[in-house]
Formats: structure tokens, C-alpha cells, sequence
């Protein structure tokens, strides 16, 4: 329930950034829609999915200190923005990071192997961005360090699937070559060349991903299993998309549409794409819940897509109208998935019920 909130309070603060009527909370939050949807919502969910696969009880203070951290954020509690660069929200979230990091160093640890040396990486990713944000760097300039956070994160477990399909020694050191290359950039600073080289280090990662994804092949079959395949397809063209952004912007320059548009085309593009194909898998291990297959999962996939779609053209043409319908329509998507996997469980709870009661009735 905590990242849903940071969900619903980042996505009502990207509303009200683009001039859409908002409840207070999320208005007043307008400043706090990268980080509340980053660290918010995303650090809470990868944080909890971390947890839950160690099993080990200290790992759950990370997902609450990031939840904890969106509730400060929502109260005002000495932010950034506010002109605390020492805010509370940013420590909590902070200290959420270095949790996961430690969580994730612990599997590393465990299992040493390109896959868990990925996902520890980017975890690192994330509370040396919030440091950066919380000693006073604005939100453009650490959304190097958070898009490395969730992008890698993603490649990571991606490429602990692809034992389904192994690749070979070459493409391995291919992707460690890609890895080593974003973290040089990142950790280089902000210099004349730096930006081109991220955007080319994402646009590398989309192209080894979409080159050695089992989801080429799965997207032949049917039901969950091709729903999957194309949204993770659909993300990868995202992903290659954005980073083509930055490469030939020059990096992530605020104020410009060229930033508007590679930030969502990576977050909502990319990262949301394979939110919505890992839930009906995610949720179940995470949450105890079983979300069966539904069609109508297709819906807010499609919405999701072609309202981004529309937002990009808004961007490109300089028409706000478009990016701002866009941007609302990229919310009725979210919110779309939201309800449509609610009624999946509801519907699947039911279905089985009905099963365990027809076994009853059976002499």
C-alpha cells in the first residue's frame, strides 16, 4: 500500500506539472513527481521484492523506510524542494537504499554472477543518486543515477531468465562491456561527452536485451505468455528510443523537450512496460496473491503505449496540447492496470472458490 501511494501521489504530481486540476496533496507535490515515483514507488516495490526473495527480516526496514519516505514527502516534512537539503523524506529514502544495496550484495553474495553483480549495481544506483539529491543536486541532475537504478534493475533480472536461453561467453562480455560503460558515465560526472555516452550505453543495453531475450521466441505462443513477450518487446524498442534521446541530446538537459520526452520514454516506455508484463508473475511471489491471465490485460497495455505515443509527438512538435493529453491519458492507463489486475485476482479468487466448492458437492 505504501508504493501505491508514492504510485498515485507521483502520478497525481505529474498531472498537476502539466496544468491539470489536482487534490491539494498532489499540487503541492508537483515538484516531488520524479522522486516520488522513483523512490516513492519503485524503491518500495523493488525494495519489498528484494526482501521477500532473501527472506531475511531486516531487509523488510528497506521497503518501509521507503514507504515512510513518501509519507514525509506527502507531509512536507523538510524536503529539498522546501529548501532542506537534509529533508527527511530524502534520508528515509536514502536509507532505504542502502538496505536494498545491503540486500542485494547479500544475494551477490550467495549467488556470484553477472545477473546478481547487475542488480547489486543498480541498487547502488539509487542511494548514491538520493545522497546526491538530499546534499542539494536537482532532480535533473541525478536522473542519471535513478534511471541506472531501474533500467539495470530490469536488466538484471532479465538476464538471470535468460538461463532459459543462455548466451554465449562473447555476449556476456558484451553486456559486462555495456554495464562498465554506463557506470563509467555515471560515476564521470556530468562532462561535455558524458551524456551522449549514457543515451549510447542505454541504446546498446536495448539491442543485447532484445537481442538475446527469450521473448523473441515466447511471443510466437499464446495467452500470458506472449502478453509478456510483447511488452517486454514494446519496452526494449522504448528503451532504445530514449536512450537514442540522450545520446543525440547530449544528455539530460532539463527545459528541454528532448528531456521530457527520453525520461518518459524510459520510465513509462520502458520500466512501466515491464511492470505491467512481470505483475501477473511479481505479484503472486510478492503479494500472495494469484493474477490469472485476463485479455483484457492488452487494454491499459495499448493505452499505455499509444497515449505515450501521442505525449512524444506533443514533445517533438513543440504542441503542449498533445504532451498534455498524453500525459493524462499515460494516468488512465496506470490506473487502468491497476483495476484491470484487481479484477483479475477478484475474478481468479472466485473462480477458484467456485472449483473447491463444485469438489465438495462431488460424492
Amino acid at each position: 500500500m505504501l508504493g501505491f501511494a508514492g504510485l498515485l501521489a507521483g502520478v497525481g504530481a505529474g498531472l498537476a506539472r502539466l496544468g491539470w486540476s489536482m487534490p491539494d496533496i498532489a499540487a503541492q507535490s508537483a515538484g516531488l513527481h520524479g522522486p516520488l515515483v522513483v523512490c516513492g514507488f519503485f524503491g518500495t516495490v523493488i525494495s519489498l521484492e528484494r526482501a521477500v526473495a532473501i527472506g531475511r527480516p531486516w531487509a523488510y526496514s528497506g521497503p518501509l523506510l521507503a514507504g515512510a519516505g513518501t509519507m514525509l514527502a506527502l507531509g512536507g516534512a523538510g524536503l529539498p524542494a522546501l529548501g532542506s537539503a537534509a529533508g527527511l523524506a530524502a534520508v528515509a529514502w536514502f536509507l532505504a537504499g542502502l538496505v536494498l544495496l545491503v540486500a542485494s550484495l547479500d544475494v551477490l553474495r550467495r549467488q556470484p554472477a553477472l545477473f546478481t553483480f547487475t542488480m547489486a549495481a543498480a541498487a547502488a544506483c539509487w542511494p548514491l543518486g538520493t545522497a546526491l539529491w538530499a546534499a542539494g543536486a536537482a532532480v535533473h541532475e541525478v536522473a542519471g543515477w535513478w534511471m541506472a537504478f531501474l533500467v539495470l534493475t530490469i536488466a538484471g533480472e532479465r538476464l538471470e531468465l535468460s538461463r532459459f536461453m543462455p548466451p554465449s561467453q562473447a555476449a556476456k562480455l558484451a553486456f559486462g562491456a555495456v554495464l562498465a560503460l554506463m557506470l563509467f558515465v555515471l560515476a564521470a560526472g556530468d562532462g561535455p561527452w558524458a551524456g551522449s555516452a549514457f543515451g549510447a550505453g542505454l541504446v546498446l543495453l536495448a539491442a543485447w536485451l532484445l537481442r538475446h531475450d527469450i521473448a523473441r521466441r515466447t511471443v510466437r505462443k499464446g495467452g500470458l505468455t506472449r502478453f509478456i513477450a510483447i511488452c517486454l518487446l514494446a519496452g526494449y524498442a522504448w528503451l532504445a528510443l530514449g536512450g537514442a534521446i540522450v545520446a543525440a541530446a547530449g544528455g539530460l538537459s532539463p527545459g528541454s523537450p528532448a528531456y521530457g520526452a527520453a525520461i518518459h520514454a524510459l520510465a513509462l516506455g520502458f520500466v512501466f512496460s515491464m511492470v505491467l508484463g512481470h505483475a501477473p508473475i511479481i505479484f503472486p511471489a510478492v503479494l500472495r496473491v494469484a493474477v490469472p491471465y485476463r485479455r483484457w490485460f492488452y487494454l491499459p497495455l495499448a493505452l499505455l503505449h499509444l497515449s505515450l505515443l501521442l505525449r512524444l509527438a506533443g514533445d517533438a512538435s513543440g504542441a503542449f496540447a498533445l504532451s498534455r493529453t498524453g500525459g493524462l491519458l499515460n494516468a488512465l492507463a496506470l490506473a487502468a492496470f491497476v483495476v484491470g489486475t484487481a479484477a483479475a485476482v477478484a475474478a481468479g479468487a472466485r473462480e477458484r472458490r467456485a472449483e473447491k466448492e463444485a469438489c465438495a458437492r462431488q460424492p
